[in-house]
C-alpha cells in the first residue's frame, strides 16, 4: 500500500487541496494497479514564510506579487 506526503505552500483553498490529494490518490492507483482504497495520501502545508524557492521565500513572492497601491 503507497503512503504519500504532498508538502503544498499554504493558501489554497479546501476545495483546490480536496481536489489535489483525490487527483494524487487516482493517479497513485491507475499507475501501480493497486485498488485505490489502499492508497494513502496527506497533505502538509508549510506556512508562506517557512519555504524558500529561487532564494526568496514563498511570501516575499507573494507580497512582490501583490500590486501596490498608489496614493
Amino acid at each position: 500500500m503507497p503512503f504519500i506526503q504532498v508538502n503544498l505552500g499554504a493558501g489554497r483553498t479546501a476545495e483546490q487541496k480536496d481536489a489535489l490529494i483525490r487527483a494524487v490518490s487516482a493517479a497513485a492507483a491507475e499507475a501501480i494497479s493497486v485498488p485505490e482504497a489502499s492508497v494513502r495520501v496527506w497533505l502538509v502545508e508549510v506556512p508562506a514564510p517557512q519555504a524558500l524557492v529561487g532564494g526568496r521565500t514563498i511570501a516575499e513572492k507573494q507580497a512582490a506579487a501583490v500590486p501596490q497601491s498608489r496614493p
